[in-house]
């Protein structure tokens, strides 16, 4: 919960960005300053549907910012934008090595709008890097029936197991999400005409 002054100072640059004033840009890069690391994102987030911000200007947002700014604009793409403009940073984020901006790309906008190719590899990236299966939205319906996700995995673990390496932990959970969904479809009843 945010302290009185914190939540006047929210109060405050909601208005401008409401108003679309000069001022709630900044407002977006110094609320954490203001609100805290705890109540950034969301502070952020608030900012960003009161501004109603395009694409546009959550890409310029997204360029110009620290890894904070960058984060709360993933956070907000599903609220924000309802097509695929907005995926070419969903893709930035995924290069990146920073774990925080790869748990919030996979967000509900990346499992409506990045290929089956990109969320792939995005989803190899959380295994790779410790980030934690649970932060991708969608996995349950995105890996259901994905062969080609299943064969990647697959390998993967045949890598790691032959080079000596630990197998992550969300890998095999990942794993039974489409092997479960395979099995599924290819033991359901067919219905006689």
């Amino acid at each position: 919960m945010l302290t009185g002054t914190a939540r006047t100072w929210l109060d405050s640059a909601l208005a401008d960005a409401a108003a679309r004033t000069p001022a709630w840009e900044s407002h977006f890069v110094t609320a954490g300053r203001h609100c805290g690391p705890t109540h950034a994102d969301s502070a952020r987030a608030l900012l960003l549907r009161a501004a109603a911000a395009d694409p546009a200007t959550l890409t310029r947002l997204y360029h110009h910012g620290a890894t904070a700014e960058r984060r709360a604009v993933l956070l907000a793409l599903a609220s924000l934008v309802p097509g695929p403009e907005a995926v070419p940073l969903v893709e930035d984020a995924l290069r990146t090595h920073d774990t925080t901006l790869v748990a919030a790309a996979l967000g509900p906008y990346a499992a409506t709008h990045l290929t089956p190719h990109a969320w792939r590899h995005g989803l190899l990236k959380c295994l790779f890097t410790g980030v934690p299966v649970t932060a991708v939205a969608g996995l349950a319906e995105r890996s259901a029936g994905d062969t080609e996700l299943a064969r990647m995995l697959t390998d993967h673990a045949a890598e790691l197991t032959a080079a000596g390496r630990p197998v992550p932990t969300d890998l095999p959970r990942v794993l039974a999400l489409t092997a479960a969904t395979v099995m599924a479809t290819a033991t359901a009843p067919v219905e006689e005409s």
